[in-house]
């Protein structure tokens, strides 16, 4: 690098300043609009625009005109395998949430049909899901006994939903589902598991047979109940609960082992109603303590707009359930349609999926359905059994109708021990393993989120384990911002490519030069710490020479390619780090200032103090001319000592 000849090198342009409102027009674009859903419109005439504005709000009317027969028989076997699983899913989960079976059924009618027409998602089975269940039952408990008032709290239920679905629909309306991306994959992991774990061990009260229960989720309180009623234990129950559980998880091991038999688990909890009915009827189980279901009303959802209780004291608590539960449905549903879309390469609208959702739970709250979304179970079993478009959750919402209008009474005899089974199997897929040790292999943070929130939900409660495990990802995040990376760079040998020295130890230091990487924006969070650190840096550098004896440090160059803005915080660190070098008697050097920073230097008369020519296009530049510079310097001192010597003789 101690070449003398030295080539010119390119300036930095500085671009051109645009107009205050244009600046602010393109902010908002890239924040809110970065998928440019408005470019199908351009240049189209009134009558089209009129047309796709329809379309993009409302995909029935997009994907409805291109549907074929093939599409329908795909569609029906699809629709009707779902509807075999969403029947007894959708009584369980009802009754996880301390709500009368029934409205399990009706909330796998009206949402699947709202979402048909407004989502995006072909693949998407929409339906009940245990923890937005458990999370219903655990936070409006509090405020109401399901047993003592269930009026009330069915009423609370609903009026949730509702604000989960206006919450929802707002978020997609403006622009505002990154929100939604604060609960990171480490959260999700942890939390899933520990509500999966906790919604295990409520069912124990159904395996059991026990009458009394605590309404308690954490793991303490759930055991001390258990084992304070050893005498209420029915082994009849028991037996049966151990029996289809092992039937439930042995279907469901056939079936990943072999995927084209996915049909046997995805009937397995039919059957296992179906079974479990005929043997309480036929043996009179119930008279021995086995608990059935009982009476479901026949017909089609009620209308329930007078239902949701506006005026009611626990209103609060209705709003806080149905924002936490709205966010952890948004963030389960979305996700599951994203991955199946991978499967069959096409892309759905996040902010889209948002609005069905959160339409198909505001017309649910007003027809007797509580909250719903895309759960991943009965969506793989949509998947797998070949459906084509979202017209198989017509066909499921369909079948249900009829199960609705003429089946209910056959569920009578239904024991309460089958859906807690079904519960238990269903919720040992969510407790993912596999995954946290993932986790703990490559980031250890994120395991320690993971675990944070599986805790908290196991020993605490799931709102606390949710809290915690996104307070400590916020905390993490404003970690990495108010601390960014700093990396010393060197030369890798025979090339002008500069790189972290800890990353590259083959990597070669610069005689008289140190380079120093910024690797985050610049803002008042990180300007003081920053600005400390490149000191020490410093520091550090003309002690290292002094020690060894090298020539002492001459220029400081910081790449700024990883900084992408910077505030007046920002600009302030940079004039006072230029002055901290200056009482050095070194140079500060810039190289790639990024398109924002550079403007921001400009108008703040920074370029103006440091010197145009001081600033370089890349690292390569800048320490090529400070390796002339060095080199200038170094001839004209020979230059003035042979003069002096020359006088002298």
């Amino acid at each position: 690098m101690g070449n003398p000849y030295y080539e010119c090198p390119l300036p930095v342009a500085i671009p051109p300043a645009k107009p205050f409102l244009k600046s602010i027009k393109l902010g908002i674009k890239e924040t809110l609009f970065p998928d440019d859903p408005f470019r199908q419109f351009k240049n189209q005439p009134a009558s089209r625009k009129f047309i796709l504005g329809m379309q993009y709000f409302v995909p029935i009317l997009e994907w409805a005109p291109r549907y074929t027969f093939e599409f329908f028989k795909a569609d029906l076997i699809a629709g009707i395998t779902i509807a075999s699983l969403a029947v007894p899913q959708g009584i369980s989960y009802a009754s996880l949430a301390s709500l009368p079976p029934i409205i399990g059924l009706y909330s796998s009618f009206v949402p699947p049909l709202v979402y048909a027409m407004l989502g995006s998602s072909r693949d998407l089975a929409v339906g009940t899901v245990a923890v937005a269940s458990l999370l219903i039952s655990s936070m409006l408990g509090k405020e109401v006994n399901p047993n003592e008032n269930a009026k009330l709290y069915v009423q609370l239920a609903l009026t949730a939903t509702f604000f989960a679905g206006v919450f929802q629909a707002a978020l997609g309306l403006l622009r505002l589902g990154f929100i939604v991306d604060f609960l990171s994959h480490a959260t999700i992991v942890g939390f899933m598991g520990g509500a999966a774990t906790v919604v295990c061990l409520q069912q124990l009260k159904g395996i059991l047979g026990l009458v009394r229960f605590t309404h308690g989720t954490d793991l303490v309180s759930v055991m001390r109940s258990v084992f304070s009623q050893t005498h209420q234990w029915r082994w009849e129950s028991g037996v049966l609960g151990c029996c289809f559980l092992f039937f439930l998880v042995l279907t469901r091991y056939i079936s990943k082992r072999k995927p084209c038999f996915f049909w046997i688990n995805a009937m397995a909890p039919m059957m296992s109603v179906i079974v479990g009915s005929v043997l309480v009827y036929l043996t009179n189980a119930e008279k021995y303590g086995v608990q059935v279901i009982g009476h479901l009303k026949k017909g089609l959802n009620p209308l329930s707009v007078s239902e949701l209780a506006f005026g009611s004291p626990y209103m609060v608590a209705a709003i806080k359930t149905g924002i936490i539960t709205g966010v952890i449905a948004l963030a389960e549903g979305v996700a599951v349609g994203r991955s199946f879309a991978m499967f069959k390469n096409y892309h759905i609208d996040g902010n889209k999926e948002m609005i069905a959702f959160g339409m198909m739970n505001i017309a649910g709250s007003c027809a007797s359905c509580y909250l719903t979304t895309g759960p991943f179970s009965r969506t793989a079993v949509n998947f797998n059994a070949g459906c084509k478009t979202a017209g198989s959750n017509i066909v499921m919402a369909t079948a249900v109708m009829v199960t609705l209008l003429f089946l209910t009474p056959l569920f009578h005899y239904t024991p309460i021990v089958v859906l807690s089974s079904i519960i238990i199997a269903a919720m040992l897929g969510l407790i993912d393993y596999e995954a946290a040790i993932g986790l703990w292999k490559v980031d250890k943070c994120d395991f320690i989120v993971c675990m944070s929130a599986y805790i908290g939900v196991v020993f605490g409660s799931v709102e606390s384990g949710l809290v915690i495990a996104v307070t400590i990802s916020l905390l993490r995040m404003l970690l990495s911002v108010a601390r960014p990376r700093t990396f010393l760079l060197g030369n890798i040998p025979n090339s002008m490519i500069f790189r972290s020295i800890d990353q590259y130890p083959v990597a070669n230091n610069i005689p008289g030069v140190l380079i120093l990487q910024i690797d985050a924006p610049v803002y008042f969070a990180n300007a003081n710490y920053l600005r400390e650190r490149i000191s020490r840096w410093i520091y550090e550098e003309e002690e290292k020479l002094k020690s060894t004896g090298e020539s002492s440090l001459q220029y400081v160059i910081l790449d700024l390619s990883a900084v992408g803005s910077t505030d007046t915080s920002g600009i302030s660190m940079f004039k006072e780090v230029k002055k901290s070098i200056d009482r050095r008697g070194l140079k500060l050097v810039l190289a790639n200032p990024r398109s924002e920073v550079i403007k921001k230097l400009v108008k703040s008369k920074f370029i103006e103090s440091i010197g145009q020519e001081w600033i370089y296009l890349t690292v390569g530049e800048a320490v090529a001319a400070c390796n002339f510079m060095l080199h200038a310097s170094k001839s004209n001192n020979q230059v003035a000592d042979e003069f002096g010597a020359h006088n002298n003789a």
